[in-house]
């Protein structure tokens, strides 16, 4: 029996499982790189400060779920519930944004924490593939970032999401929406906790899931007819943006995201397979970020999509991908001299850019034949005395069954050729 067991609301990635994570890493990741987005890796923790000033102090993240500490010598820490905040503070103090060639433009991909109650799809732990556009204000490069989003689920496969826009106005109009909204809310049945809410982030109740909350916000004032002239263009702009490059979306004028610096365009991807938790990622412009936690005016727009929802959509859209094989060639030896020539042939397969792998132990015939047909691996080489005093090893075709001799000279080169 384990002693230690993963904490409540975490999970371990594992083999073969593994490997479908690092895929959509990879595929979320890809159209990034390929549009002039450089990576970046912050810390897992980061000063509480930073995330009550930018995510907001309303907000269920910063008020319930972050995970903080108290170092030896007196800071406060948070462990990182989101990635903007960080990547927005890193590019700060670097002074990225001096360097020219606004906006900057970085992706990234790490672990973040929030402490919830644990179910499908929603974990104390979890994984996103995130990017942020600094420095640039730019109804194209919100249009961008949908469209790229967009593209790696595509990649993927995927055809059940549906993306979710909205604009949130400006610090212009919705200062005059705010007062309206709140206005509106203070006559609702509401809890005592939501009623504070109303007076920090008032558009954070529109957020709010219980269905006798949003039964009360029926008729709640729409942003959108409050929204000043250069938000409408602004707006339109992304809307024809996205049309003109065939991405689909629906106007959503409930959307407002669960976090505070969030400007103008906002937008989110929901899956319908995936049941209560369907959002899947999502994102917006937040303008006025940098100015919150002491930089500069720098508008600026990003996403983060989940890496472990996007798994579970896959797997609602019943989706295999299509992974390389770990393992290619799977080495047998018998005998010591066979050990050692054989390990030196799966170390040229490896520089040779072969996934090849090596029976360890001391296993017989059988054992080891087992394992080659766990690896997965398309071609088991077998080294015996008799193959050694021949110069062959027998190579067999783990999917047609046939075996066949090849001289030891020309074993790499035939392996290689017949997986390239």
């Amino acid at each position: 029996m384990n002693t230690f067991q993963a904490p409540k609301g975490t999970y371990d990635l594992l083999p073969p499982d593994s490997a479908v994570y690092l895929a959509v890493r990879e595929a979320i990741s890809a159209p990034l790189r390929n549009s002039g987005y450089g990576y970046i890796e912050t810390p897992g923790f980061e000063n509480v400060e930073l995330f009550a000033r930018g995510v907001g102090e309303s907000t269920d993240i910063v008020t319930k779920e972050m995970y903080t500490l108290t170092t030896k010598g007196g800071s406060e820490l948070a462990l990182r519930p989101e990635g903007t905040a960080s990547v927005l503070r890193a590019a700060l103090e670097a002074n990225l944004h001096k360097a020219g060639n606004l906006p900057v433009k970085l992706w990234y991909s790490g672990s973040y924490y929030r402490y919830e109650r644990p179910q499908k799809g929603r974990y104390r732990h979890f994984s996103q593939v995130g990017a942020e556009a600094i420095g640039a204000e730019d109804p194209a490069l919100d249009a961008e970032l949908i469209i790229l989003a967009d593209q790696a689920y595509r990649s993927l496969g995927l055809t059940g999401f549906r993306i979710l826009l909205n604009s949130l106005g400006d610090k212009e109009c919705r200062p005059v929406y705010r007062e309206a909204l709140q206005t509106f809310l203070r006559d609702l049945d509401l809890d005592d906790e939501t009623r504070r809410r109303i007076e920090i982030n008032p558009l954070r109740v529109l957020d709010d899931k219980r269905r006798d909350v949003q039964r009360q916000l029926t008729d709640a004032p729409k942003l959108r007819d409050y929204l000043c002239d250069a938000c409408r263009v602004y707006h339109a702009e992304v809307r024809d943006l996205l049309t003109a490059a065939g991405v689909p979306y629906e106007d959503d004028e409930r959307l407002v995201r669960g976090l505070d610096y969030y400007t103008r365009t906002t937008f989110e991807f929901v899956h319908d397979g995936l049941g209560a938790q369907s959002a899947v990622g999502g994102g917006g412009r937040y303008d006025g970020l940098s100015e919150m936690i002491g930089g500069p005016e720098l508008p600026s727009v990003g996403w983060a999509l989940g890496v472990d929802r996007t798994v579970l959509a896959l797997e609602a859209e019943g989706i295999t991908l299509q992974l390389p094989p770990a393992t290619s060639v799977f080495a047998v030896p018998l005998g010591d001299e066979a050990r050692r020539l054989l390990f030196g042939v799966v170390t040229e397969l490896r520089r040779a850019g072969v996934a090849a792998d090596f029976s360890f132990g001391a296993k017989g015939l059988k054992g080891a034949m087992k394992n080659a047909n766990r690896s997965g691996a398309r071609f088991t080489v077998v080294l015996g005395e008799r193959d050694l005093a021949e110069g062959v090893a027998q190579v067999k075709d783990m999917e047609s069954g046939e075996q066949k001799p090849v001289p030891l000279a020309a074993l790499v080169a035939d392996l290689t050729a017949k997986l390239t």
